[in-house]
């Protein structure tokens, strides 16, 4: 068994987190809306703080920047395709293009960024650092978010 098919064994016997009551509200058309990314990708700017095991803090990425690194280091993951094209985990120049073609209404100033290892129950991220992040977004002006999972 390889590398990939133990992580996804062990990934079917984790038990999902449940969201009784989850909130929900419906966004504008995509025409009129401005969208962000969320990734796992782990990625912050170039000289910034990176993230460490366990790290359940985010980070908020302007949107101009390019120069960004990928902490995600697990040996599950071949990040060939990233030092390709960052888009393949934070499709920021797709929004760009999308921007102008007035498929979405705008791209957010600001992006959010974690770590993909997260304890299996999620909680500080569900209870802390994910509403905060959110909290931001919305300041930001933000109506949809694209989750890019790493």
């Amino acid at each position: 068994m390889n590398g990939d098919q133990m992580m996804r064994a062990h990934s079917a016997t984790l038990p999902g987190p449940e969201f009784p009551n989850p909130a929900w509200v419906t966004p504008p058309a995509l025409a009129d809306a401005t969208v962000a990314i969320v990734t796992s990708a782990a990625l912050y700017a170039a000289g910034d703080d990176g993230f460490t095991a366990g790290d359940t803090s985010y980070r908020l990425i302007d949107r101009e920047r390019r120069d960004l690194v990928m902490g995600h280091w697990s040996p599950n993951f071949d990040h060939t395709a990233v030092a390709m094209d960052l888009n393949v985990v934070y499709p920021i120049d797709r929004l760009e293009e999308l921007a102008d073609r007035g498929v979405i209404g705008a791209v957010a100033p600001r992006h959010v960024s974690f770590a993909g290892n997260q304890p299996d129950d999620v909680a500080t991220i569900r209870l802390d650092t994910g509403p905060a992040a959110a909290a931001a977004l919305r300041a930001d002006g933000v109506d949809v978010a694209i989750f890019t999972p790493v």
